[in-house]
């Protein structure tokens, strides 16, 4: 069985790590290249940074901001935010991303996952899926624009489509569990895993180390992932692995 993955999230707006609640109620989470490097040393296995304003504020994602995150690091790196061309991704990916992750620009042009993925391999092309529990029990909407705008299509239909078009991964938000700590939407989660062969990255609700153990089995995740637990020091990476471990869960543990 492969390792399930550990990753932490860097939600930036003007450089700065925020965190907030169902994707609203920001508040300041430190210097992004400062949290890159203490995560690095902790053992994740994977940082993703996502520029939350650059899709409302229509300009690419800065590349600055990669850069000084990249020099931290021994690990892949993905960003996303503000991503909607060949070119935004080329930039991503030059100033030191191994990944992109896509999310309104998809909804918008799905094409583009095709062509990134034929540009760079679909293993540098991350579709992500902000989703919430519709009206119609046992299914899930599509929000684009930082959860600001609905669209009408279903989550697990939306990612067969990207895995079909040539996604390498979905990295998948419950927007109705975000930053909410009270455990990840391991239904939710488990629609989309089982629906689609690529890896499933579980986001929103980590809140303990038990969460994450309930996401890598009901939830059937490849790979989770936290903000604010690893950003607050409510745990350290090193715990969580080896709570995992313990519980029988594959984890990359330090040598």
């Amino acid at each position: 069985m492969l390792a399930r993955r550990i990753i932490a999230c860097l939600d930036v707006r003007d450089g700065q790590v925020v965190k907030g609640v169902n994707f609203s109620d920001l508040r300041g989470a430190g210097d992004a290249a400062e949290l890159a490097a203490r995560y690095n040393a902790e053992g994740i296995d994977e940082l993703i940074v996502l520029d939350i304003s650059a899709t409302l504020e229509a300009r690419r994602a800065m590349s600055r901001t990669i850069a000084a995150i990249a020099a931290e690091l021994f690990i892949p790196l993905a960003a996303g935010g503000g991503i909607r061309s060949l070119e935004d991704a080329k930039a991503a990916l030059d100033a030191g991303a191994d990944k992109v992750s896509i999310n309104s620009a998809a909804l918008l042009q799905p094409q583009l996952i095709t062509t990134l993925a034929a540009t760079y391999g679909s293993q540098a092309v991350v579709v992500a899926i902000d989703a919430r529990g519709s009206a119609r029990r046992g299914t899930y909407d599509v929000l684009s624009r930082a959860g600001t705008h609905l669209e009408r299509i279903d989550a697990v239909a939306w990612a067969r489509e990207a895995a079909d078009r040539g996604a390498g991964e979905i990295l998948l938000t419950s927007i109705d569990r975000d930053g909410t700590r009270a455990g990840f939407d391991c239904a939710l989660t488990a629609a989309v895993s089982t629906a689609v062969s690529i890896p499933v990255i579980a986001s929103g609700g980590a809140g303990t180390l038990d969460h994450f153990a309930e996401v890598f089995t009901e939830g059937r995740a490849d790979a989770a992932l936290a903000a604010s637990i690893f950003h607050d020091g409510d745990y350290s990476v090193r715990d969580l692995k080896r709570s995992l471990a313990a519980q029988g869960i594959p984890v990359r543990l330090e040598s």
